[in-house]
């Protein structure tokens, strides 16, 4: 009984951590969104803009789906695409830093966030694979 207990409270604990994580890359995409909002109206960033959108949302959109998979395998593989995207995620922002006129302070703050983002994935993954982290 008091195994029982003990699993369902990690269970319990789990559901939050994954549901505090999937609130977080929401809010995340939302930062996104408001910062291509914020971009200057010239040609030059349409296309840069558009690929930050798409790789950025797929990151939360990629743990929503992962909540619905239908195997353990289907489920790692949702959040290697979900890294897959924050490491394309953090080309974009480098290239609106580094080669345009976005506000750098934002754009800092978005990369620091990726990369958190992207360590808490790869952490996952290692996990789920039965791999020890370093």
């Amino acid at each position: 009984m008091l195994n029982q207990k003990s699993n369902l409270k990690n269970q319990n604990h789990n559901s939050k951590v994954k549901n505090e994580f999937r609130e977080r890359c929401y809010d995340y995409s939302i930062s996104v969104i408001n910062l291509i909002k914020s971009l200057p109206e010239k040609r030059i960033f349409w296309a840069v803009s558009d690929q930050l959108l798409r790789s950025a949302t797929s990151i939360g959109a990629n743990i929503v789906e992962a909540k619905s998979a239908s195997s353990k395998k289907d489920y790692i593989k949702y959040y290697e695409i979900a890294l897959k995207s924050a490491n394309e995620t953090k080309y974009w922002l480098g290239l609106l830093r580094d080669a345009l006129e976005a506000d750098k302070i934002e754009v800092n703050k978005l990369l620091k966030e990726t990369g958190e983002i992207a360590n808490i994935l790869a952490a996952s993954l290692l996990t789920m694979k039965g791999k020890k982290q370093i």
